[in-house]
């Protein structure tokens, strides 16, 4: 498995890889301490309820891809734009289709490696886009 991102850049590509593993403690370690994840606009979510969003869409079976479109750094900051979409046929036989842009910010750690501090999948949508999981998320 990849190690954790050594730039900004790489953070979404880490992500899709561990997401797609089906780990949820490997996924888990993308997220720094205390970060913040958008499961649903205007949602925000933490710790235990990070980990068990992300496990209800790792749970469909279905992998993420994932196409930065920007990347600003700033020091130990970045912000990054990501495109992703989860787009297949479940593991209960039903299809998926859940996807956004996302803007979110990583932050680099005293390690060095680069960390999710907020992942915000629907970006700026007021509604999550897609169908099948969005509702669950």
């Amino acid at each position: 498995m990849r190690a954790l991102a050594d730039r900004p850049e790489e953070v979404p590509a880490v992500f899709a890889e561990r997401f797609n593993s089906g780990d949820a403690a490997a996924l888990a370690e993308v997220y720094e301490d205390g970060a913040v994840l958008v499961p649903q606009p205007g949602a925000p979510v933490t710790g235990r309820e990070l980990r068990a969003a992300n496990s209800r869409l790792q749970d469909l079976g279905v992998p993420v891809s994932v196409r930065p479109r920007h990347v600003y750094r700033r020091g130990d900051v970045a912000l990054l734009i990501v495109d992703w979409v989860i787009d297949g046929i479940g593991r209960d036989g039903r299809a998926v289709h859940v996807g956004g842009t996302a803007t979110d910010v990583a932050r680099r750690g005293p390690d060095g490696r680069w960390r999710y501090v907020v992942d915000n999948p629907f970006g700026t949508s007021a509604e999550p886009a897609g169908s099948a999981g969005a509702e669950s998320f």
